[in-house]
């Protein structure tokens, strides 16, 4: 019962690690018996309603967490602003107010709902009419579905956020492939994993592109003159780099105010189209094209017998759809002894499996062996003296 957990974890295990621990060891005894293949690791989050009512909340200001690519990425910035001439991006004092950008490295300050029962979990928007106080928890597992690391985080972060807490568990483990869904599709991480050596598969993610106007695609990048070409043939050049990482290319307004195309295009009053290029943007096309390489995409269609079976099978038959535990430590032990009993279980099923096969086996091969020595004594027609011939 949780309120048995609840009572033990306040007084015996808090702050131990026993629950990581337990799952941990019964991992291992997995890997003993040869039973997990982590060169294919298939990586997503499901969110776990928290016990929070969603009436009791408060509005705070709380500021972002900064990124975990944060200095790498601001000293790629500055190198490629000097590269095109640029000066070096100065710190920034002030507080980001544009949400029509992507989250800035710096971080900035918004206002959150937090909830007043269970504070460290996260407002989490389920569709377009339910939202719920939730606990996000990111899982990993291999293509015969051990559960073979997680994170627990509150539901309002993003899975790109989050994932390189996951990441580090699971890198020494012998990757050669991740597959993950479009959540995870953002150049850091493809150029995390790239640059260790894993191969990184991401569906198809469709252009965000208002109706009507022309696709990013539509517009070719020339790599040698660093440039874009518009549908009309016109150059968008090089104008500078702003501060999430990205080349800003635009095209002259003279030219464009006259373009028959010029209301597919952009709805500026200046009449000049800008197109954005992330730095790191060569290791997308990278992963693009591992898309498109053959067995891929049947690879990536294994989600839904691998990690999303775990998910599955966890909120079925184990009440993973939500917690009675309050705070993100009771979360992480209730995530954990879940995903221990739920390999425990396969664990026990596969060894089951294993010794009623071997038991065949060896009723066969006994089948066998007194076969050859019956067809043996009926050709030597049961007389010592002949069998002892023939010997």
């Amino acid at each position: 019962h949780f309120t048995t957990f609840s009572k033990n974890y306040t007084r015996r295990f808090k702050d131990t690690g026993l629950f990581e621990q337990i799952f941990s060891h019964i991992l291992e005894q997995c890997y003993k018996f040869g039973l997990i293949d982590p060169s294919e690791i298939f990586v997503d989050s499901t969110h776990v309603k928290a016990r929070a009512n969603s009436k009791k909340a408060r509005k705070r200001i709380a500021k972002e967490e900064a990124l975990f690519y944060e200095d790498l990425l601001l000293k790629e910035i500055n190198e490629d602003r000097e590269a095109h001439g640029k000066k070096p991006l100065k710190e920034k004092k002030q507080k980001d107010d544009d949400d029509n950008q992507p989250p800035s490295v710096s971080g900035k300050e918004k206002e959150v709902k937090t909830s007043t029962t269970d504070p460290e979990s996260g407002w989490f928007h389920k569709g377009e009419h339910k939202s719920v106080f939730a606990y996000g928890v990111q899982t990993a597992c291999d293509k015969n579905g051990w559960v073979l690391g997680f994170t627990v985080n509150p539901g309002n972060l993003h899975d790109s956020r989050t994932f390189k807490g996951l990441y580090d568990r699971l890198k020494d483990m012998g990757i050669e492939t991740m597959i993950m869904d479009s959540g995870y599709k953002t150049p850091a991480i493809a150029k995390m994993l790239l640059d260790d050596g894993i191969t990184p598969l991401f569906p198809y993610k469709r252009p965000m592109t208002k109706d009507g106007f022309f696709k990013k695609n539509e517009y070719v990048y020339d790599e040698y003159y660093d440039c874009y070409i518009c549908p009309n043939d016109q150059l968008l050049t090089y104008r500078t780099t702003n501060r999430d990482g990205y080349r800003e290319y635009k095209s002259c307004g003279q030219f464009c105010c006259k373009c028959p195309y010029l209301s597919q295009c952009t709805h500026s009053k200046d009449h000049v189209k800008t197109v954005t290029r992330h730095i790191w943007e060569p290791y997308m096309e990278t992963c693009e094209d591992i898309r498109h390489t053959l067995g891929m995409n049947e690879l990536y269609k294994q989600r839904k017998e691998t990690i999303e079976r775990v998910f599955g099978t966890a909120k079925e038959n184990h009440s993973f759809r939500y917690t009675q535990m309050i705070g993100q430590a009771r979360m992480e032990m209730k995530t954990a002894l879940t995903f221990a009993c739920m390999n425990l279980k396969k664990l026990a099923k596969t060894l089951q499996k294993r010794e009623e096969k071997q038991r065949l086996v060896g009723s066969y091969f006994n089948r066998i062996l007194y076969f050859i020595k019956a067809q043996r004594k009926t050709a030597l027609g049961y007389h010592p003296s002949a069998a002892l011939s023939t010997v």
